[in-house]
Order: structure tokens, then sequence, then C-alpha cells
């Protein structure tokens, strides 16, 4: 007998899962449109040029692996909230805006979670449905106690369901913790417009709740950086406190780099202090001391203005191919009458599509055509390409028409 033999296995994570399942997959038609990250033309990853270059850089500036102090790379903690929040060198300077380097965007929200559940006592926390999975397994391993949701998505019409949004928001309860996606909606690629946005933030300062924004898509809506900050840049020029965690494995391409930024708006410079230490001793009980590579190539990039520019221009074209991809499917699904409208294929943008295909189309999918999704009928748009669209699309249109809901 072991100790360990009431130990129940958990359901395996549904994307990774899939990933698998599809490299063990020999069919020579199979396409995956599960994992956040992008692909070239080929379908293969893409090593981003200018990021190649940083890392030379910082290989050869590289003397020692000392430690990073607990909170990060100052040179990168810096940057990255500034590339989220604009000229905020005063704040910086007062200390009311900092950021904290963590794992990614998850280490990000987790560190932010853990903090507003101990020391701030927030017990609920709120999210979209559907929203990225991962957002509730982390608030609740970080001490919150309730999971409400609030409506984002209306399935009839494959748009925002802004009514519903709102309703929910103001029936929240005072201090519950919002959570908001920055840009580029995962998983619908829907975002509300700078008007939404707006009443949004009424709601949230008259019902004293409490923003966190999760930035993981930046310069992947719009292909501006500056139009996908809005939000969250509103929210500050409100006047707002409030927490938002970035990640920079889809916009670099650093995925197993794990560079992320948790930056903390705070109104006073009374509470900088007191803050910081609090979270400093989060980190320490966490993980000690952030991983140095992803951040030092980041910051190389942030800081060095002809690296930036490179960077822009290739956030650039990685925007547009996804944006004609979006509207190569949609219309390669309107050529073949395909059942149903295609709009929102094209209204939605960022990395992912959703759908509005069912459970039971995706598995007629996967198994007839072997074309790998996510059971909610999420599409990473990334990994179309001109040699498989057409074969997506007649693939879901043969599933609207034979596969048994």
């Amino acid at each position: 007998m072991s100790i360990f033999s009431d130990v129940e296995e958990a359901a395996p994570i549904e994307v990774f899962h899939l990933v698998k399942v599809f490299n063990e997959d020999d069919h020579p038609l199979k396409v995956n449109l599960t994992v956040g990250a992008y692909r070239t033309d080929e379908g293969k990853p893409y090593y981003i040029p200018v990021v190649k270059k940083a890392e030379n850089i910082v290989l050869e500036n590289t003397v020692n692996h000392e430690y990073l102090p607990i909170l990060g790379l100052e040179s990168f903690t810096k940057s990255a909230s500034q590339l989220l929040l604009g000229d905020i060198t005063k704040r910086q300077d007062d200390g009311t805006i900092f950021g904290v380097q963590s794992i990614s965007g998850s280490g990000a929200l987790r560190v932010g979670a853990e903090f507003l559940a101990k020391h701030l006592k927030c017990t609920t926390f709120y999210y979209s449905t559907p929203t990225w999975e991962n957002h509730h397994l982390i608030f609740m391993n970080s001490g919150f106690k309730e999971a409400k949701t609030y409506r984002y998505w209306n399935a009839e019409n494959r748009s925002i369901d802004f009514d519903g949004f709102i309703e929910d928001l103001s029936n929240a309860p005072e201090n519950a913790v919002i959570i908001l996606h920055g840009c580029a909606h995962n998983p619908t690629g829907l975002d509300p417009t700078e008007v939404q946005w707006k009443q949004i933030a009424e709601i949230i300062k008259e019902r004293k709740l409490l923003p966190f924004f999760d930035n993981a898509y930046q310069g992947f809506a719009s292909g501006d950086l500056e139009k996908d900050a809005w939000s969250v840049r509103y929210f500050l020029n409100q006047g707002f406190e409030f927490l938002c965690s970035q990640s920079f494995a889809k916009n670099y391409g650093l995925y197993n780099e794990r560079a992320g930024n948790l930056t903390f708006v705070l109104n006073s410079v009374e509470n900088v202090k007191a803050v910081k230490s609090q979270v400093t001793m989060i980190v320490r009980g966490m993980y000690s001391n952030p991983p140095n590579h992803g951040a030092r190539t980041v910051s190389t990039i942030l800081n060095n203005n002809e690296l930036k520019q490179e960077w822009l221009l290739t956030l650039k074209f990685m925007t547009n191919r996804i944006r004609e991809m979006r509207k190569a499917l949609r219309e390669n699904l309107e050529k073949l009458d395909t059942i149903g409208t295609w709009n929102h294929i094209t209204d939605q943008t960022g990395m992912f599509s959703y759908t509005g295909l069912s459970a039971s189309h995706v598995e007629y999918i996967r198994n007839k055509y072997h074309i790998y999704m996510l059971r909610s009928g999420r599409i990473n748009i990334c990994g179309l390409n001109i040699d498989n669209v057409n074969y997506v699309a007649e693939a879901i249109t043969d599933a609207l028409v034979n596969a048994t809901n």
C-alpha cells in the first residue's frame, strides 16, 4: 500500500493532449488548429529574426549566471510596463507603477491573484464565458473562494453579449476581481469597442470592483501596439488602481522562455513599499527568482530603437498573415455555401476564432479529416495556410451537414 494510493488522476489538459495525439497521427493531411502559437505559411514554428539577433547580443554580453533580483530584471520590467501603459516615467519614479518579472502570463496571474487573495482579502473573481481555461484554475489555486462568470459570447449571432456583460458586472459584489482581456480576447477574438470599454469602466468604478487585465496578445489584435493597449491605458487615465499581466510568448515567439510581467498600478506613494514587500514575499515563496534569458532578450529589443522598429514591422507582418487567413477561410466557406453566416471569422481579431462549431462537429472533423481543434470550436488561425485552408473549409462544410448534434 502506498501513501499515494488515494490520489485521483486528473483529466488531461485538452490543448496539450490534442497536440500529443496530433503528433502521433501519421495522416498526410493532418492540420493542427489547437495550441496558441504562431506558424509560418509552411506550418512551422516562427523564429522571429530580430529575436535571434537580440539573443545573440544577450549571449555575447553574458558574463555569469547570477541570480536576478526577486522582482526581476529592472530594465525588462520598466520597459514592459511602458509598452503596456505608455509614458509613465514619473509614476515609475515614484513607484506607484511598478512591474514584477514573472513566469510568463500565467505566473503573473498567479502572483497577482495570490496577492489579492492574501492581502486585499478578495474572495470572488469573475471571468468571461468563455475565457482562457487556465484563469479558473489559477485563481482558485491562489486562495479565491468563489468563481463567477459574466456573459460575453452571444452564440446566436456570434458577437459580444454586451447587455449580459454589463448586467452581470452590475450585480457583482464590492471588491470582486474582474478578469478583463486587454485585446484579442481568447477564445472569441472579439473585443469591446472604445465606447463599450468606457461603459465597463463606469460600472467597475460604480460597483467598486477591482480590474485585473490579462494582456497576452498586445500587437496581435490590430498590429498596432498602441491601439491594442487602449483599454488598459483608458483605465489608467481614469484613475483606476489595477493589475495587469503581460506575456511575451506570442508577440516575441518566446513560448518556452516564460517571459512575463505583472504591472501594479497604485494611486498612493504611501502604499508602494508595503505592496512591493508583500509581492516580494509571495515570489520568494513561489519560485524565488525569475529566469534571465527571455526577459533579457525582450529588454534588449525594447531598449534598442533599431531592434524595436524591426520587431514592430515583424508584428505587422504576422498580424497581416493572420488577417489574410481569416479572409481566406471565410471566402472558402462562403464559396462552398456552407450552412450559416461566416462574417464573424473576419470580425474577430488575434490568433483565435470562435467558430461556432459544436463538440460533435469538432469530433467529426477530427475523426474524418484529422483536423484538430478544441471541443469549444476555437481554432488557431495561425495553423491555417494557403495549402490547407480549403481542406479545413470543406471539413467544416461536411460536418455541419453530416455530424450528429
